[in-house]
Order: C-alpha cells, then sequence, then structure tokens
C-alpha cells in the first residue's frame, strides 16, 4: 500500500478538495500518513492569493525533499494552474497537477505509474460545467459542500479567476440530494462554499436566493451557513427571506478590500464604501446581533496615507464584527501589478497592524453584546483540547467553551447561556 502525505493551503474551496483528494485515494488503495518521512508521495494542495503564498508553497516542497530525498513532490492546487509546465524547472518539484484534476487523484497516480507524463493541468478557461464531487467525510461537525467555482469578476488585484476558470454551479438538485444526504448521515449544518458563490446559477439564468429557498424547502437539514458575498448580492429580498428562514445561520461574510471609493475604484469593485457601510446597517437591523466579516487590502497600489485614513475612519465606524486584513501583494498578469505607484512593504504592514487592531477592538464589543444571550449552540464532534470541555458554535458563529464533558451531547443542537468572556475564550452554560 503506497503512503502519502498531504498539506493544504489557502480558503475553504481547498479544504474541501483536499478532503475529496484525501477520500479518493484511501478508498483506491493508498494510505494517508501524519509524517513526511513515512510517505511515498508528497502533496501540496497550493494557494496562490498573494506572492508569499506562492513563496510558502515553494518553502515545503524543498522542505519535504529535504526531510525525505526519495519522496515523490506534487504540486497542485492555483500555483500548479497558474505556472503549469514551468514549475517543473524546479527539482524539487516531480508532479503539476491543476485544479479540476486533483478531484480524480487516484487517476492521475496511476497514469503516472504508466507512462512519463508529469504535468496535468489542462486550460481551465475552457471548462464550462461544475465538477460534482461528492465527499462523505464524517470527521468534521459542520459539513462544508461546494456549489461553485470559478469567478467572472476581473479585479485588477485578483490572480485567481485564471487559477479557477469561470464561474461554474452545480445544479439545484444536486446540492439538494447531497443536503439530504448530510443531514441523514447526521450533519446538522452545512456550509456551502466556493470561489465566488454570489455567482451561483449565473450559468443557467438562476439567482444565489432561488437555490437558498429550494434548500428551506426541500431539506431536513437544521442549519445553513454562507461563504463569502460582494455587497451587491446581499439584495432586499434576500434579506427579507433569510429573516424568515428557520434554517439560517446570521453570519456574513462581505468582501470589501478597501472603505474608500477611490481605491475601490482603482480595483475594480464596482460598489460605494456608502453603499456598504448601509448595507452593513441594514443587516445588523435586520438580524439579531448577526456576525458580519469583512477582508481588507492594505497599502494596494496607488493608496495615499489620505486613502488609508478613509478606509480607517470608515472602518471605525462600521458595525463590522470582524476583519481579516493582509498587505496587498503584486501578482504578474493582473492589471494592478503594472502601477507605479506601489506602497513600500513595511508601510502596508503598518496600516494591516492598525487595521487588526481595529478589528481585535469590533471583535470583543461584538462578543460582550452576546455575553447574558440564550442561543442554540452545535456541540462539536471534538472536545476542546486544552480543557477536555465540550466545545460549540453559536449560529452568529461564535465559538462556547461549554460546562459539560458529556460525551453523549456531541454532535448536538443545545440551548446554551453564554456567561463570561475571559482571556480571548468565551464560556457558557448549558440549559437543562
Amino acid at each position: 500500500m503506497e503512503k502519502y502525505y498531504i498539506h493544504t493551503m489557502g480558503c475553504k474551496s481547498n479544504q474541501f478538495e483536499s478532503s475529496i483528494i484525501v477520500e479518493n485515494l484511501n478508498t483506491n488503495g493508498f494510505e494517508k500518513v501524519e509524517r513526511i518521512e513515512d510517505a511515498e508521495f508528497f502533496i501540496l494542495n497550493s494557494c496562490t492569493v498573494t506572492h508569499k503564498s506562492d513563496n510558502e508553497a515553494m518553502y515545503i516542497l524543498r522542505n519535504a525533499k529535504h526531510k525525505n530525498p526519495d519522496i515523490k513532490t506534487i504540486l497542485t492546487g492555483c500555483v500548479a494552474q497558474i505556472d503549469k509546465e514551468k514549475l517543473l524547472e524546479n527539482d524539487f518539484i516531480d508532479y503539476v497537477i491543476g485544479n479540476n484534476e486533483k478531484l480524480k487523484f487516484a487517476e492521475i497516480l496511476q497514469t503516472i505509474r504508466q507512462d512519463n507524463t508529469r504535468c496535468f493541468a489542462q486550460d481551465i478557461m475552457s471548462l464550462g460545467e461544475f465538477n460534482k464531487v461528492v465527499l462523505n467525510d464524517m470527521s468534521k461537525t459542520r459539513a462544508s459542500l461546494k456549489i461553485q467555482d470559478g469567478c467572472d469578476c476581473r479585479c485588477s488585484y485578483c490572480i485567481i479567476p485564471f487559477a479557477r476558470g469561470k464561474s461554474r454551479s452545480a445544479d439545484v438538485d444536486f446540492v439538494i440530494e447531497q443536503i439530504n444526504n448530510l443531514s441523514q448521515k447526521g450533519f446538522k449544518e452545512v456550509v456551502f462554499t466556493g470561489i465566488h458563490i454570489g455567482q451561483w446559477g449565473k450559468d443557467f439564468s438562476m439567482e444565489l436566493l432561488d437555490l437558498l429557498k429550494e434548500v428551506e424547502k426541500r431539506t431536513s437539514i437544521e442549519r445553513f451557513r454562507l461563504g463569502s458575498l460582494n455587497p451587491l448580492e446581499i439584495t432586499d429580498e434576500m434579506i427579507e427571506f433569510l429573516k424568515t428562514s428557520k434554517k439560517f445561520c446570521p453570519h456574513f461574510h462581505l468582501s470589501l478590500q478597501s472603505a474608500c471609493n477611490k481605491t475601490l475604484k482603482n480595483m475594480n469593485r464596482f460598489y460605494t464604501v456608502e453603499y456598504y457601510l448601509e448595507q452593513i446597517e441594514r443587516l445588523n437591523n435586520a438580524f439579531e446581533l448577526p456576525f458580519l466579516g469583512s477582508d481588507i487590502i492594505a497599502g494596494f497600489a496607488g493608496e495615499t496615507q489620505e486613502d488609508f485614513e478613509i478606509t480607517r475612519e470608515n472602518l471605525e465606524k462600521s458595525g463590522l464584527t470582524q476583519i481579516h486584513t493582509f498587505p496587498y501583494s503584486i501578482r504578474k498578469g493582473t492589471q494592478a501589478a503594472k502601477s507605479q505607484f506601489q506602497v513600500q512593504d513595511d508601510e502596508k504592514e503598518r496600516r494591516a497592524g492598525i487595521i487588526k487592531e481595529i478589528s481585535k477592538r469590533k471583535y470583543e464589543e461584538f462578543v460582550q453584546k452576546n455575553i447574558g444571550r440564550i442561543t442554540e449552540v452545535l456541540i462539536e464532534k471534538h472536545p476542546d483540547k486544552k480543557s477536555g470541555f465540550l466545545k460549540g458554535v453559536t449560529r452568529n458563529y461564535l465559538t462556547i467553551i461549554l460546562n459539560s464533558k458529556d460525551e453523549n451531547l456531541l454532535n448536538s443542537l443545545q440551548k446554551v447561556k453564554l456567561t463570561e468572556y475571559k482571556s480571548g475564550r468565551i464560556y457558557g452554560e448549558i440549559i437543562q
């Protein structure tokens, strides 16, 4: 039995696809191991969102060869899709497998045994249909379901559309069938993932709201959660529907990227800060303490100190819960990479640090608003490693340490009173 070690970088879609790879290999006679030294194949499912992630991928592959010189290294994911054959010039990379091909990993390894092909990565822009892969992993508490792939936007900083191809959607019946299968297997919550789930249905004249209405009517799952959305994709009609949904978890992630209109225009983002802030206010008014996350790129090409101050001020006054921020990274092949007005790396880091402090304050304020509330918590399948107590997730995406070690409660929905926020952790008592 051939042994493999897998390392995953990046987004939830990558994490979902790595689980598909593992399941595919394990059911075809391969064995997953926990040490590189014990493996015959090293698989890296890579991310290319930033230049730093590209460099990290190369370091990880070199290190694998260093630890085990005889290991065969396989690079897959977005870095592999973008650079393809060129990557094979590196002596620490043995094989390159594209984003679509990685979903049938065992077949690729069989081919590798039979001939000398080293690159398996077709032109992803030519793909027109969603790859209907099914994940049967039972180890997680909250099931991930990929409903969409690719992106039709052309934000000036982003290389991902060229790594993932055109937007492609899973059809309604496939999604409903998978959710009901997950529910029958005991899952209480499903998280919809994709590269740009707000574009779901665009390829067959439907909208994400159409899918959510079918999920509400035709599935037995207790809870569903949405991945990241563009602010323009949350319509008044969607808000009205979600307000009445018995299954929806009030947790939104609205991709912002900048809170300055000049910078947004340079990014090819087609909304204004004013519109975004109104959306945040609308969601805060429509739901009781919804978790509202966002992304901000610090030090984008051409972002002046004045532009950044506008972003900082708007973030301070926003009703966001948490802000994920990272310094702008030049991506070859994007429009922004050509700009002559790049911000120095140390200044990008300084700006990112300021936003992280804003995020920390906002999150702590949000948590304090939740203390004292009684809310529904999905108890995870695995207790907290640090304390041994049960832990779980509220509908509004807070992780709670519970006052119980009763393993009979694992993977159940419980009413919990949130009692305390201490040393960065939230504690709660199960209401009997």
